[in-house]
């Protein structure tokens, strides 16, 4: 019988330098054997003052230059004798990404650093693709680089939520730090919704709180043993906004990890407002993951193009 191939590493090219996209996803197709597959696309609807000058043509040969040099730049950062393959696909970007994805091992992106009025205007490609698939998603901010590491040693850090939702993140987030050596931090907040913002608690209930769901939290650290063996980790559970404490933990993590949000109804987003604030804003790559076992996913709304 012939071994099906591994799934490649897939890295959406944007039209700005992928120096940092790159970076990440040819080190995450090296540690995980996987071949690494760079994909531009190129939206031939007319928009802005450029559609009176520039022929679908011209899109075409200047989206070819674009993959070309970013192909060029994975050849150069991966290892001797690696797979590193492109393609060109012309469409909507967003849902030809997801198209494409469906069958990843993992999607890389890059996030461009945007004012806030200008992403408003363009949206975002990476909250995009991330509502869309069931694959994990990276977004690499532009201007990470492994380097720039915090003092204290390589760390993953992984949003822990609801607990029952939280196995599959826990064990990604495992595996992310095995494969990196790193320190894994568990980390849980809590808050009030706004409604309540003048409520006020006692020290002791609120350390009870957050005894008792560290304990919970444990206990299901404690049912991955296997996937947790010789991964150092740490439990860190506080009240305080949810996006707040991760966006702190990003700027002293390597990776930070979070579980994909599944709307009540049909037409809700797949991205919570923690999950897009982070993506927006964390300072090193930000892991989104399908909180569902396997057996229990089904293909993304959307994932398809009509």
């Amino acid at each position: 019988m012939t071994e099906k191939s591994p799934s490649p590493v897939v890295v959406a090219v944007g039209p700005s330098p992928m120096h940092a996209a790159l970076v990440f996803a040819v080190e995450e197709a090296r540690v995980t054997g996987s071949p690494l597959h760079l994909v531009h696309v190129v939206h031939l609807q007319p928009r802005g003052p450029e559609a009176a000058v520039l022929s679908e043509r011209d899109h075409e040969r200047t989206g070819r230059q674009v993959l070309g040099t970013a192909l060029a730049r994975a050849q150069q950062l991966a290892p001797a004798g690696a797979t590193v393959t492109a393609e060109l696909r012309l469409g909507p970007v967003v849902p030809t990404l997801a198209e494409l994805a469906a069958d990843a091992q993992l999607i890389v992106l890059q996030r461009r650093e945007l004012s806030s009025v200008r992403r408003v205007v363009t949206r975002s490609v990476s909250s995009g693709v991330a509502a869309r698939v069931r694959v994990p998603v990276v977004s690499v901010p532009e201007h990470w680089a492994p380097e720039r590491r915090p003092a204290g040693g390589p760390t993953v850090t992984v949003g822990v939520d609801v607990l029952e939702r939280s196995w599959e993140v826990l064990r990604t987030a495992a595996a992310a730090a095995r494969r990196r050596g790193a320190v894994l931090r568990v980390v849980h907040a809590w808050s009030f919704p706004a409604a309540y913002a003048d409520l006020t608690i006692s020290v002791e209930e609120t350390e009870a709180w957050n005894t008792r769901t560290a304990t919970e939290i444990q206990l299901a650290i404690d049912d991955l043993d296997d996937e947790l063996l010789d991964v150092p980790y740490r439990l860190d559970v506080r009240m305080a906004p949810v996006a707040d404490v991760l966006l702190e933990e990003g700027t002293m993590s390597d990776l930070l990890v979070m579980g994909r949000h599944d709307p009540w109804m049909p037409l809700g987003s797949h991205l919570g407002p923690v999950a897009r604030a982070v993506l927006r804003e964390a300072a090193c790559p930000v892991l989104l993951v399908d909180p569902r076992p396997a057996s229990a996913r089904s293909p993304a709304r959307g994932s398809k193009v009509p």
